[in-house]
């Protein structure tokens, strides 16, 4: 779908940075909102959920590979960097991070959650 642009390794983790910055900030606000935590810093991050049933979702870069990974739900979602989008885009869907992240935590909570 998109050409892989490959990133070097100080600039992937750059972005990387920026992204989870962004998210933590974004998931934070919305864990006070709807009851679920939130720990870590760039190097990974997890979001934990008590109600309605314990979950843990990890979301991490892959830096030999210049994606961020993250495992929710059972599943794995790889999101590699689009230059045109200025994003980490989820290549089978074409969300960025944080349409993934608000899907599955939506999809967890059973309510719509938007980061």
């Amino acid at each position: 779908m998109y050409a892989k642009c490959m990133l070097d390794e100080k600039d992937f983790q750059r972005k990387a940075d920026a992204a989870f910055e962004d998210l933590k900030r974004r998931m934070l606000t919305a864990g006070d909102e709807h009851g679920f935590d939130v720990e870590g810093e760039s190097g990974k991050l997890e979001v934990l959920f008590e109600e309605p049933r314990e979950a843990k979702f990890v979301i991490s870069p892959n830096t030999p590979v210049r994606e961020i990974w993250v495992s929710a739900l059972s599943t794995s979602f790889k999101l590699g960097w689009n230059e045109s989008r200025n994003a980490f885009i989820h290549e089978k869907t074409d969300e960025d991070l944080r349409a993934v992240m608000s899907r599955v935590i939506s999809q967890q909570l059973g309510a719509q959650v938007t980061l």
